[in-house]
């Protein structure tokens, strides 16, 4: 089945859980989380794959082991396509706040932050960064990731690039809030245009950044 939109039952579904947060909650309503949000984001990916590649859906269960928030479920439904290595590549999300759209850096290994660096701090490869951050700035695009608060050790607090240098994480994306286009088959060319627009960063990315060549557990 082509993909069609969001149903307004999947939005209905994550206000309830935002307020219900339990395995009741989730066992009572979960025939209407397989047919409005699940099923949809599958079509959604199975859509996008011939041009991104491969989707992945992330799964509703939180890992709430070590967390002090004991909440069972994500209240939203994610997604995504890896692109150069672990932690790199397409994000989309649905919830109750309607649809979000990314695609970039999310997960940093302390090899792939030191390569990430050392490209930034490059004079060309640095500056070609600069311009893709401030042409999708431009664009509407929110620039997002985990940052330092202070600069780099041994950076210097001139450096033409020190915003971009306190990135431990880069990633861009877009959100639009629930309208009627979110019902339809819209909300696919809407994800597709924020992807492509955000090529170029996942490019340089891969690039100069790439997958972790550490051991898992030295990371």
């Amino acid at each position: 089945m082509g993909f069609r939109g969001f149903p307004d039952e999947a939005l209905i579904f994550y206000e309830g859980l935002e307020g219900e947060n339990s395995k009741a909650y989730w066992a009572e309503r979960k025939e209407v989380y397989e047919a409005a949000v699940r099923a949809p984001m599958q079509a959604l990916m199975d859509e996008l794959a011939g041009e991104f590649g491969p989707g992945h859906l992330f799964r509703p269960h939180r890992d709430v082991r070590f967390a002090r928030d004991k909440s069972p479920y994500k209240t939203h439904q994610g997604a995504y396509v890896r692109a150069g290595g672990e932690g790199l590549g397409y994000y989309v999300q649905v919830d109750a706040d309607g649809l979000y759209a990314a695609a970039g850096w999310y997960a940093a290994a302390p090899d792939q932050l030191e390569r990430f660096r050392g490209a930034v701090g490059d004079d060309k490869a640095g500056a070609r960064l600069a311009e893709i951050v401030e042409g999708l700035r431009a664009a509407g695009l929110a620039i997002e990731g985990d940052r330092l608060k202070t600069r780099p050790r041994g950076v210097a607090e001139d450096h033409p690039r020190l915003d971009l240098l306190r990135h431990r994480t880069l990633h861009a994306g877009r959100r639009w809030t629930p309208e009627g286009w979110l019902h339809t088959p819209e909300a696919l060319d809407r994800v597709r245009r924020t992807w492509r627009s955000l090529g170029s960063l996942v490019g340089w990315l891969t690039e100069n950044v790439g997958p972790s060549e550490l051991p898992r557990r030295g990371r």
